[in-house]
């Protein structure tokens, strides 16, 4: 590519695109980093410089980018149709990958509804627990709110950020959202309770009980995200806690929502977070690592309770009046059954639990710095929190930017990363190698010593 060509980009980028989650002043004032090829866990910009994609294009990524096999289904699959609707029709793609789908699921979810992004799969769970509530031989039309976690993240729409927690990015729009009741999570660095675990016995459920003890009958769902809270900061939950939501949720007779669009497919190291505690949902978002990190797809599975509540005559309209234009679409599917194929071809978890204990070994290092508040880790998901003053946990002044300064010194370094304010996110494709994984961390250790030092 011309240097002219380059410079041409860089303007039109600048001149056309407002970027998501993006303060387009700062923005406009930098060179943009614009990517045009990857192979592997390296990306490559439109100046021929490699980069390792420590954030897998923003938790999506499996197995590497252009992998032979997924490259090859989207190709035959193109060859025979890229798109047919799923409203009143079907195709071959969504029935296969339903189907495996359903096989790796915690036991006891049974239908798949598609949808295409991880958001639209949490707002479809709302509307089924609200829907079935209100028609359902067994429901309660009294059951008309949800339960929501603090610093709990569950997309963009208006639905999913009715039930978020995280008052940066959701605070602007609390006139458009319905109520929910918001309840603590844990957050054990930060306790709000004041407590440390494991002697706290898990006190951060109390708040939990007592909401769903005291409303259980207005109560249709809780929506969690199993494990970790990852744009809450890579919040990890204490053992056990997942386990016990699951039993107030039985007791008290509320749905359980696993948000697992950013955990699943084996981000944690297993396929599914769930899995850790033997968790099975009544309703599962997946999203992201679903394709492999190719195309947009995501699928919201529920059981045959909650699939019966909307089955009856014509007549009685309990249809689930919801879809989208591309729902179930074949090129994502195709893939995405590919994506799957390759975790049991490959023994892609099993082989993933060396790299992860690697990883936390190499994470140790970034323990020793001043700055660093807390490492957290979770498979392959790590939140490094950067604080002002580590005795007493403060936190930098936003307007100096630690966590930006820092992704952006890792570039210098050839490594692509995002903050989410200032803890530092890494998670990387499944595929990377132990040797691609020291250049991640050493990046990391030296970025964030030149900043906070």
């Amino acid at each position: 590519m011309t240097h002219e060509h380059q410079r041409e980009l860089e303007h039109d980028d600048k001149k056309y695109i407002w970027h998501p989650f993006t303060q387009m002043r700062g923005y406009l004032q930098d060179k943009p980093l614009i990517i045009e090829e990857g192979t592997g866990c390296i990306v490559k910009d439109i100046e021929g410089n490699r980069y390792i994609d420590g954030i897998s294009s923003l938790w999506t990524n499996v197995h590497g980018h252009r992998k032979e096999k997924l490259d090859r289904a989207l190709k035959e699959q193109i060859d025979k149709i890229a798109h047919s609707t799923l409203l009143g029709l079907s195709n071959v793609p969504a029935i296969k990958l339903a189907k495996k789908l359903i096989e790796i699921a915690p036991q006891g979810l049974t239908k798949v509804f598609y949808s295409d992004n991880g958001s639209t799969a949490n707002e479809i769970a709302l509307k089924m627990a609200f829907q079935y509530h209100q028609q359902a031989p067994t429901g309660n039309r009294n059951k008309k709110k949800f339960i929501r976690l603090s610093n709990a993240y569950h997309g963009d729409t208006i639905g999913s950020v009715s039930i978020g927690g995280i008052d940066l990015f959701h605070s602007m729009y609390k006139d458009l959202l319905f109520p929910s009741y918001r309840v603590e999570a844990p957050y054990c660095y930060r306790c709000t309770f004041g407590k440390s675990h494991p002697s706290c016995n898990l006190h951060c459920l109390s708040p939990l009980e007592e909401t769903m003890k005291g409303h259980n009958r207005e109560i249709a769902a809780l929506v969690i995200e199993p494990m970790v809270q990852g744009a809450g900061g890579i919040l990890i939950q204490p053992p056990g806690y997942l386990k016990k939501v699951r039993e107030l949720c039985t007791r008290y007779k509320v749905f359980m929502i696993a948000d697992e669009v950013a955990v699943g497919f084996g981000k944690t190291g297993k396929m599914f977070a769930c899995e850790h505690e033997h968790v099975v949902p009544d309703m599962m978002a997946l999203a992201k690592g679903i394709s492999g990190g190719y195309l947009p797809l995501a699928a919201t599975l529920t059981t045959e309770e909650i699939y019966e509540g909307f089955l009856g005559e014509f007549e009685e309209f309990k249809t689930f009046f919801h879809g989208h234009t591309f729902t179930g679409n074949p090129l994502a599917c195709a893939v995405a059954v590919a994506n799957l194929e390759v975790f049991q071809e490959e023994r892609t978890l099993d082989n993933l639990q060396e790299k992860i204990a690697h990883l936390k070994e190499r994470l140790n290092k970034l323990k020793d710095l001043a700055h660093v508040g807390e490492v957290r880790q979770c498979g392959f998901m790590v939140g490094i929190e950067l604080v002002a003053d580590r005795k007493t946990k403060q936190l930098y002044p936003p307007e100096k930017r630690i966590g930006h300064n820092v992704i952006m010194e890792a570039r210098k370094r050839k490594v692509i990363i995002r903050p989410l304010g200032d803890v530092i996110v890494l998670m990387p494709p499944l595929s990377i190698s132990k040797e691609e994984i020291d250049q991640l961390c050493d990046a990391v250790y030296e970025s964030t010593l030149v900043v906070t030092e």
